[in-house]
This record gives structure tokens, C-alpha cells and sequence, in this order.
């Protein structure tokens, strides 16, 4: 049995009493939620498909609209995650913008008589920020065409603008719209549609990566807990993120889930691979634990395998876990962990998000344990909430 199977099968008393009702069930029950997002998707493809056509995307790629990916959080690195592929597979521009920049400095951003495609994604579809600035956009801009991912067909979201032609709502099942205050599944499914989304012309081709996928995902999640439950049980006070390309959001996500969880008693930070030497590298120490998320692109290897080498020889940490989306040799002197699917499964960087993140996950989960915190809530002075509050909106 693996440490997430252990907490999954503890006595619905005590899940309730340790705060672990929905956390580990939400993280373990991912590989098998992404095929019913895509059958969602599929439910709806033509629909999405005239939608996006009315956009400008079935144009010549020269005067295709400008793509937004908008969030806030988690839901800002959804768009991160998929910001790459959207643009190889569109041939636009297309950028994660988050929804508190959008907020506050919408005019710079947009560029008037331009035209925009927003695809906003939101787990609960009620955050101030997301709401204000779709409500806003709609106002100033009315020849903007948004696209709402959510997961909670209540949120203000996708009720506010029913019956609007500009705006196409799209909710997942409710089974991803995840209790705990932590974004998991919620995330991962997401990202799942975002890539559906990316393939709407050509669907059939992302079947087989919606396979290996699942397939990975399932392979990786007792491994990925087995090595975080460990790691948890040390006296690591900080850890660092280390992911390129695509993958750095799953960097940036996996540093906020250790945050979150451990209500900041682990000070996370994540970077880019040469990005680290421009100065965060500073922050490395005997008490860091440090995660790369290691790129399949051989070029974008040799500069991580560069930094984990170093980082080894300078003994600027003592634990250095290696995530990959398929089975890499010699690693065993550049880092201590090397996690990986099982199999002869390879994944794209492009598509590794779903599964890569559960790794930052699951550390969250096991170390917000060590704590002695409730991972369904493990804000005990009320820091942050599940959807955030207190937010005025100025005009």
C-alpha cells in the first residue's frame, strides 16, 4: 500500500478529524477524470468549434485575434501550462495574462481595434477579479469574444453572462470542482480541456496522448507519493522549483501547493533553469529542497542537467528530486530522487502538466501533515480561503 492509499483509506471519522475528506481523494482521483473532460469536450465540439470560428480562428493565421489565457493563481498557471501549445497549434499570438493584472491595468494591455479571443478559466467561476474583469471587458470592449472554463456552474461567471453570443460557458463536472481549498484536480482537468481545446480542429490526434496520459498519471501517483511522504518526514524549511518552457508552470503551481498547504512554514520560490543563476540561486541552503521538473527536449536538458550538476557541486542542497515524463538514464549523480512514470510511456513537455503537478501536490499534502495542519483547510489564521474575499473592486 502507498502513502496516498494509506490516508485514502483511513476511517471517514478520522479523515474528517485530520482535515483529509477531500484533499487526498481529489489529488488520487485525477487520471480517471480526464477522460470524462474530454468527453465533455467532445459533447460539445461543434458548438465550441462555430465559437471559435465567430472569433477569427478559422482565418488566415496572419489576422487571427490576439489570445488571452486568463486567471488568477492557480488559474493563471493553467494558462501558462498551455500557452505554448496554443500557440503551435493556433499559429496566433497567444498569453497567459492574469486576471489581476487585467484588473488593474486592462487599457495597457489591450490594444484598442485590435482583435482578442479571452479564454478564462476559473474553478469557481465567483472570484472578484474574474468576475469584475469579465463584467468590465464586456463593457468596454463588447467586440471581445471570451470563453469561460470553470467548474461550478453556479459561479458568477458563467451566470452573469447567460444568453450573452460573445461568450461561450463551459463547466466541467462537478466532481472537479474540488472541496479542499487547494486547486487539484480542478487544475489538472483544466488543463486537460485546455489541450482538448488546442486540438479542436484535429481531436483525433490527442486521443493517443489522452491515453498515455491516463496512463501515466496512474503509474505516477504511488510512486510520486511514496518519494513526498519521505521527503516530508525532513527538516526542509524551504524548496525551490525548477522547470523551463511549459514545465514552468508546473514549477510556479507545484510552489504554490507546498505553500498553501503548509500555511507558509515551507518558503517556496520556483524558476526557470537558467534563470536560477540570475540571482535566486542565492536562496539555496541545507534546508532547501530542490525539484526539477526535467524537460524532454534534449537541448533544454543539457542546461538543466548543467544546474542540477552544479548545484551538486557547489553542495548547495542536500536533496535534489528529478521529475521526468519518461524514464531518463544517469541520474544518479545529479540528483537523490528520479521519479518518472513507469513504462516506455513519452510525454511531450507540452502535455506533461496533468501529471507533472502531482508530485507538487502531494507534497503539499504530506507536508501540511507534518505540520499538523488540515490540508482540506490548512489556513488557521484565515490567510487565504477557497475562493478569495475581501477584494474591492474600484472603478
Amino acid at each position: 500500500m502507498n502513502a496516498l492509499s494509506e490516508l485514502l483509506n483511513l476511517p471517514d471519522s478520522e479523515k474528517k478529524t485530520r482535515g483529509l475528506v477531500h484533499t487526498p481523494a481529489e489529488i488520487a482521483q485525477q487520471p480517471k477524470t480526464w477522460q470524462s473532460t474530454v468527453g465533455l469536450f467532445k459533447a460539445r465540439h461543434a458548438e465550441i468549434g462555430e465559437f471559435l470560428a465567430s472569433a477569427g480562428l478559422a482565418v488566415d493565421p496572419r489576422v487571427r485575434p490576439t489570445v488571452f489565457l486568463v486567471g488568477a493563481g492557480t488559474s493563471d498557471y493553467i494558462g501558462q501550462s498551455l500557452a505554448y501549445l496554443f500557440r503551435k497549434a493556433w499559429l496566433c499570438e497567444v498569453v497567459a495574462v492574469p486576471s489581476t493584472d487585467l484588473l488593474t491595468h486592462m487599457d495597457e494591455l489591450c490594444t484598442p481595434g485590435k482583435k482578442y479571443l479571452w479564454i478564462s478559466f476559473s474553478r469557481s467561476g465567483d472570484s472578484p477579479e474574474g468576475v469584475a474583469v469579465l463584467e468590465r471587458a464586456c463593457k468596454r470592449r463588447p467586440d471581445i469574444y471570451h470563453m469561460v472554463v470553470s467548474c461550478n456552474t453556479n459561479g458568477r461567471m458563467i451566470r452573469a453572462n447567460a444568453g450573452n453570443p460573445q461568450v461561450l460557458s463551459i463547466c466541467l463536472d462537478d466532481a472537479v470542482n474540488d472541496r479542499g481549498l487547494a486547486m487539484t484536480s480542478s487544475f489538472s482537468n483544466m488543463v486537460v480541456f485546455g489541450q482538448c481545446l488546442a486540438h479542436a480542429d484535429d481531436l483525433g490526434k490527442y486521443e493517443p496522448i489522452l491515453s498515455q496520459l491516463i496512463e501515466a498519471g496512474k503509474s505516477f501517483l504511488p510512486i510520486a507519493a511514496d518519494c513526498a511522504a519521505a521527503l516530508a518526514k525532513e527538516p526542509y524549511a524551504k524548496a525551490c522549483f525548477v522547470g523551463s518552457g511549459p514545465l514552468r508552470a508546473v514549477a510556479k503551481e507545484s510552489a504554490l501547493k507546498l505553500l498553501e498547504l503548509t500555511a507558509g512554514k515551507v518558503v517556496t520560490m520556483s524558476e526557470s533553469a537558467l534563470g536560477l543563476r540570475h540571482g535566486p540561486m542565492a536562496a539555496l541552503d541545507e534546508d532547501t529542497l530542490l525539484v526539477c521538473f526535467l524537460s524532454g527536449n534534449k537541448r533544454v536538458q543539457d542546461y538543466e542537467r548543467n544546474l542540477l550538476e552544479e548545484i551538486g557541486n557547489k553542495r548547495l542542497v542536500t536533496t535534489r528530486v528529478v521529475v521526468s515524463g519518461s524514464a531518463v538514464p544517469a541520474m544518479n549523480t545529479l540528483a537523490e530522487h528520479s521519479l518518472a512514470p513507469v513504462g516506455s510511456l513519452t510525454l511531450a513537455d507540452d502535455y506533461r502538466a496533468p501529471v507533472d503537478v502531482i508530485f507538487g501536490q502531494l507534497l503539499g499534502l504530506f507536508f501540511s501533515r507534518r505540520w499538523n495542519l488540515r490540508p482540506d483547510c490548512p489556513s488557521p489564521n484565515g490567510a487565504i480561503s477557497r475562493v478569495v474575499q475581501n477584494v474591492s473592486i474600484h472603478s
